[in-house]
């Protein structure tokens, strides 16, 4: 109690010593923030007054995990953190420009104004820098390099080379550019040159083999010497040559809330809250987390109690070995040892859960392993299963399960094609759809598999064939590679196969991005009706494709790897979508570019080097910035970016820096409680949570993020 009063006294002290110095403003501000009793408020003051657009911060271990809300200071400088549980705070503003505010300990109901702390110099001030900031430090090979010109494998293009760079290898895991990375752990000792220290990284813990095939292997090493040059200037003291600016408009206006949960040791992919179909479906209801490759616990998060549990993800075959990816099957032990691990095998998973929905009804539908990779008989060459007849599969690296929280009971769909993310499309049969699925739509009818529980009858699966004879209807097909036949349609693989599945309201056509990790990069539709397909490319000045999502009016929104989210519009194509010319780069007029906010590579300003992850677009207003606002991950700038009436919103997670998510969804709790009944919800993803500010011990988070009409709404 005497500690509290000491407290209490000197945050007192503190602001009637403000108070003597500027009196009419501080009167004004402070008698212009009010708070209820679950809320704490108050001011943030500078050396010349207010401090506008800063995060005021506060975090509690009382409750039964960690728990933080943070919001963003207005033009005055005042703020109010809403909506606060029981529990003792530490409260601390952070903005760019500054250094921490002292923690200063406050419970709700409470007035706590802050006094900020401006930065010393420019190191101090560039330590709160999004990653982003860093990370585009690291240069670029020009393009004389490419070619064969130089140790760069040749089939490497200046395009490829950046799109690795910017959403699909280390960056598609990692947050690069962030401290822990942007340094080299002193655990490793001492190296003669950053590039060796860089073989050292890149080599330890579990997925060392998979890294360094990445990067020795397909890129030839030569990134090696580039993050070294890298991080060598960064510990000489070279600093960014861009500065973020501090959140303006909307951006003030957002709250965001996180949870601790998993275990320190594993990392989460993703986690789901409704169905994105009808968002109020599980509302205030638990949160369930995909944690793929790590582990066969699904941590599940009570936000009302703050509360986490777990299940434990089954799988059919108790002696299937563990799955770390295709091809890596049984335990595999770290190449060299972890920094922060040792020799310690920290993944273990056989379920393998990279991702769920909710349908209608609130159950979840997971793409998980059942089995191990040799499928059944149903499924090859010889049965009579429908689609095998077409087209037989000899394996698939992933299934489908599903998973009811009323009664906890798991049931397993065995699917001939492999799985990764999934969605319901919009037809009577709540069919699922599946990317992940190679060469083939995949997909599972729920209501057939509910009426007969039979995988194998509610299941088909179908090749992607492009209509280049031009008649409409499926043909004989050419196959990939080669050449074109007059009357024949020709088969696509869709480079490395369907990675974002996005069904389409209105039409029941099912979208995909293709060639993500190998192949031409675009978007594919596949129509259920002809089992026929179309192929997109994405033109310049874009680049590469990662995760997408559709709008009501069936555009298409996705995260492009040149730093733009790419939107597609097949009803602005003027020519023919068929026949022997549509086999990509056909409607380059359906196409536009929309420039992520952040820095780009020297060299390459006009692009940002956002390296985002996935782009969901909010078809019902769930998360409170309207109807069908494409938003994407902003995994090199802690958060979200939101293209709303032609500009983006940059939703950043101030705390604890390092966050990183690989997918979102929204949820309406409750249509009549206004921005208190919405939100965004997503999980933490970064492989390696233990790099982000909190250090090893640090846990993967659940996220929430809400839109208020103005900073001090309560």
């Amino acid at each position: 109690m005497r500690f509290r009063h000491c407290l209490v006294s000197s945050i007192a002290l503190g602001a009637v010593t403000f108070a003597l110095s500027f009196p009419d403003t501080l009167h004004a501000q402070q008698s212009s923030v009010s708070v209820d009793a679950d809320d704490i408020g108050g001011v943030v003051t500078g050396p010349n007054g207010p401090e506008p657009g800063v995060w005021v911060i506060a975090e509690t271990t009382d409750l039964p995990t960690r728990f933080t809300k943070s919001v963003v200071t207005d033009d005055q400088g005042r703020y109010v953190v809403p909506d606060l549980p029981t529990a003792n705070y530490q409260v601390w503003a952070r903005g760019y420009g500054l250094v921490d505010s002292p923690r200063m300990r406050a419970k709700p109901g409470e007035m706590l104004n802050h006094t900020a702390v401006p930065a010393p110099d420019e190191r101090s001030a560039a330590h709160y820098y999004p990653a982003i900031y860093w990370y585009t430090m690291m240069k670029m090979p020009p393009a004389k390099d490419f070619g064969g010109a130089s140790d760069i494998p040749k089939d490497i293009t200046q395009d490829v080379w950046r799109m690795r760079m910017n959403n699909v290898d280390c960056v598609g895991c990692h947050q690069l550019g962030q401290e822990s990375t942007r340094t080299i752990p002193a655990q490793f000792g001492q190296f003669e040159s950053g590039e060796e220290a860089w073989m050292r990284r890149i080599a330890a813990g579990q997925s060392g083999e998979m890294m360094t095939n990445r990067i020795a292997g397909q890129l030839g090493g030569v990134p090696y010497k580039y993050f070294g040059d890298w991080t060598d200037r960064v510990a000489k003291g070279e600093l960014p040559k861009n500065k973020p600016t501090r959140p303006q408009g909307l951006e003030r206006n957002i709250v965001v809330t996180t949870w601790d949960w998993s275990t320190p040791d594993k990392y989460l992919h993703d986690l789901i809250s409704s169905d994105r179909r009808k968002p109020t479906v599980n509302a205030h209801g638990k949160l369930f987390g995909s944690p793929e490759y790590s582990t066969d616990m699904m941590p599940i998060l009570d936000p009302k109690t703050h509360t986490v549990s777990y299940f434990k993800l089954p799988v059919r075959d108790p002696d299937m070995p563990v799955s770390l990816g295709p091809g890596h099957a049984g335990a595999i032990k770290p190449t060299t040892p972890s920094a922060y691990w040792g020799d310690a095998v920290l993944w273990d998973t056989r379920a393998n859960n990279h991702n769920a929905m909710f349908d209608d009804k609130g159950r979840l539908w997971l793409a998980a392993s059942v089995r191990g990779m040799a499928n059944p008989a149903f499924c090859k060459a010889g049965s009579d299963h429908p689609s095998a007849k077409v087209f037989p599969l000899e394996t698939s690296a992933r299934q489908v399960a599903m998973l009811d929280p009323a009664t906890m009971k798991y049931s397993f769909i065995d699917t001939c094609f492999g799985t990764h993310h999934p969605q319901f499309g919009y037809d009577a049969d709540n069919t699922l759809w599946l990317s992940g699925s190679g060469p083939v739509a995949g997909w599972v009818n729920t209501r057939i598999f509910d009426e007969t529980g039979d995988a194998a009858k509610a299941q088909g699966w179908a090749p992607f064939v492009l209509d280049t004879s031009g008649n409409g209807i499926l043909d004989t097909w050419t196959e990939p590679g080669k050449p074109a036949e007059t009357g024949k349609d020709m088969r696509i693989t869709g480079g490395s196969g369907p990675y974002a599945v996005m069904p389409h309201p209105t039409d029941g056509s099912i979208w995909y991005t293709v060639g993500t990790f190998g192949g031409q990069p675009g978007f594919l539709r596949f129509d259920p009706k002809t089992k026929l397909s179309e192929f997109y490319a994405v033109p310049k000045p874009g680049f590469g494709i990662r995760g997408g999502d559709i709008d009501k009016e069936g555009v298409l929104w996705g995260s492009a790897s040149s730093g733009h989210l790419v939107s597609f519009d097949r009803r602005k194509c003027k020519g023919p979508l068929n026949g022997p010319a549509a086999t990509g780069g056909h409607c380059r007029e359906g196409f536009a570019f929309h420039r992520y906010p952040g820095p780009g590579f020297e060299g390459f300003e006009e692009s940002s080097a956002e390296a985002s992850y996935y782009t969901w677009v909010d078809q019902h207003n769930a998360v409170g910035l309207g109807e069908n606002v494409p938003i994407s991950t902003a995994n090199l700038q802690d958060g979200f970016v939101a293209l709303k009436d032609g500009q983006m919103v940059l939703m950043r997670v101030p705390y604890p820096m390092g966050f990183y998510a690989k997918g979102l969804d929204a949820r309406i709790d409750d249509p009549a409680a206004g921005w208190k009944g919405r939100g965004l919800w997503s999980a933490s993803g970064d492989r390696t949570p233990w790099l982000n500010e909190l250090g090893k011990g640090a846990r993967p988070m659940a996220v929430q993020i809400q839109v208020r009409p103005d900073p001090l709404a309560k």
